[in-house]
């Protein structure tokens, strides 16, 4: 069984109770009607990413569905959380790419999201027995790792949000849902 689409998504949810605000979050990500099984970080070869609309088209209520998630809570007034999902993802489709799980406190989006594709395009890196320097392989023009002569393009989804200032429960989470398979 190998996955051959896949979407990202986010969501926030806020709850007396901590089990609830993760409820919500699943809700406002629109992945709450599944039974979900977090797997590990392989994106796989010739994988399509499609958008949530449609992914979401193509599963149904109670269906178990595999996903990688990050997720974050706190009942701190006040106390910024992120969560979020890195992807690199080769130009040649025919490799696999990777798929990070980053939390945090206090980092904004963009520093949670950035630090996610960075630790994505490292674990690629890693399994193609390439030397990686995320300060000099990084092209910043075209958004792309240069890793070992392969091509990678790196994106992410993050949610960030900042704890409740009664101290409910706050939960965020980012997703890789994978929605059809060969």
């Amino acid at each position: 069984m190998i996955p051959s689409s896949a979407f990202i998504t986010k969501g926030v949810g806020k709850h007396k109770e901590k089990l609830t605000s993760f409820e919500m979050a699943l809700r406002n990500a629109g992945i709450e009607a599944f039974n979900l099984v977090k797997v590990s970080s392989i994106f796989p070869p010739n994988c399509k990413l499609i958008s949530r609309t449609n992914g979401l088209k193509m599963l149904s209520p109670g269906q178990i569905v595999f996903v990688v998630m990050s997720e974050n809570t706190t009942n701190e007034p006040n106390r910024l959380i992120a969560a979020s999902a890195g992807l690199a993802l080769p130009k040649d489709q025919n490799y696999h790419g990777y798929i990070s799980e980053h939390h945090s406190f206090g980092e904004k989006e963009t520093v949670a999201g950035d630090y996610a594709e960075d630790l994505a395009a490292y674990m690629l890196a890693t399994t193609l027995a390439a030397p990686f320097d995320p300060d000099k392989s990084y092209d910043e023009q075209k958004d792309i790792w240069k890793i070992s002569g392969h091509q990678v393009k790196t994106r992410n989804i993050t949610q960030t949000a900042v704890g409740d200032k009664n101290g409910l429960w706050t939960t965020v989470l980012a997703a890789v849902v994978f929605a059809s398979y060969k």
